[in-house]
């Protein structure tokens, strides 16, 4: 009984959090963005498109990057001239609400988009709400087409699906079908795709950069 008390409190502290920065992000005109999903789904390459997206279109945007160790995702969006700050959880697999509030406090920023790199995983990041405004899932194709139907609790809490490395489907028999079968009994999310060799031209990438847009008219 101690170990669900304890976890009670700790979600109940998350939220109140949680809360807090939905009114900061309001009071700052930001659209706070969490990206999710699992090692090697293609989260970076995807979001370092979408902000370019965004730039193009007179939007700005920043990033909050989570990790378990290293800066190496930071350090490319340094580089390409974003505003970027580093997360390391050290051996934890999620970040929370009041992380996310020291991080975006350390970056100054407003006026924009900030995402969330939240650190790869299925399971944890669905458990703590960090007070974004959208949820968005990077769901690569080799991962596999059983994915809705083994993590419920983070495809039905998302609020958008993105679908990646689409020119390897035939390669490793995705069956996109069975993919949407299996979200639509949990979510009727939006599901947007892009590939590996035009991530950065792809429908999907411009098709995702409305959607926030749109989001961010609303903040």
């Amino acid at each position: 009984m101690p170990e669900v008390v304890i976890m009670k409190e700790i979600k109940g502290k998350n939220e109140d959090h949680a809360r807090a920065n939905r009114e900061k992000f309001a009071e700052d005109h930001v659209l706070m963005v969490n990206i999710m999903g699992a090692p090697g789904a293609g989260k970076t390459s995807f979001l370092m498109a979408l902000c370019k997206e965004l730039k193009r279109r007179g939007i700005k945007s920043a990033v909050i990057e989570g990790d378990l160790y290293s800066s190496i995702d930071t350090d490319e969006f340094t580089k390409e001239g974003f505003d970027s700050l580093q997360i390391n959880t050290e051996g934890e697999c999620h970040i929370d609400a009041s992380v996310v509030r020291r991080g975006y406090d350390k970056l100054g920023f407003t006026d924009g988009v900030v995402f969330v790199e939240n650190v790869g995983n299925l399971i944890c990041p669905a458990e703590f709400d960090l007070g974004e405004a959208l949820r968005i899932i990077t769901a690569s194709v080799p991962e596999g087409d059983d994915k809705p139907y083994k993590y419920v609790p983070m495809y039905s809490y998302v609020d958008a699906v993105v679908l990646t490395k689409c020119d390897l489907k035939e390669a490793v028999g995705f069956d996109t079908g069975f993919f949407i079968r299996g979200l639509r009994a949990v979510n009727e999310a939006p599901v947007f795709e892009t590939s590996v060799r035009s991530v950065e031209s792809a429908e999907g990438i411009c098709a995702v950069a409305d959607l926030i847009e749109d989001r961010f008219k609303e903040v």
